[in-house]
């Protein structure tokens, strides 16, 4: 599927869960709308971290790398559009931040973890986006 003619569908942050029996963290999404199917992400300790206090809209005593990039986008006027998850193979999940600039658009790749704690950290919470046949594939 091209890009131009990709389907995203929306999805909400779950949770962010750290079970002992597992090595990684995971971070859990669900579709916002029917028929409301998940994904798990694994993701390392201190990106579930940043996760938690994001979600938790947490800022430390003094800015974490995510609130101090958020921090700088929105001083350079640049909005998070959308985090987006593009793609997923062999549980490598590729993802990338929609930005709008003063300049115009502008679509960078990024960790999923980083895509997703950005889009979380902004005054307006950004979308978060995953290809519908991403969504198809994890969910037969």
């Amino acid at each position: 599927m091209s890009e131009e003619n990709a389907t995203y569908r929306v999805l909400q942050v779950s949770s962010v869960v750290f079970d002992l029996d597992d090595p990684s963290p995971t971070l859990h999404l669900h579709e916002a709308e029917e028929p409301y199917r998940a994904l798990s992400i694994p993701v390392a300790l201190a990106d579930a971290q940043a996760l938690q206090a994001a979600l938790a809209n947490r800022t430390g005593r003094r800015p974490s790398t995510h609130e101090l990039f958020a921090q700088v986008l929105a001083a350079s006027r640049v909005d998070v559009v959308a985090a987006r998850i593009e793609s997923a193979e062999g549980g490598l999940f590729r993802a990338s931040l929609d930005l709008m600039t003063p300049a115009g658009r502008v679509v960078v790749d990024a960790r999923t973890s980083d895509a997703v704690t950005l889009a979380l950290r902004q005054a307006v919470v950004a979308p978060i986006l995953c290809r519908e046949d991403v969504l198809a594939a994890l969910n037969p």
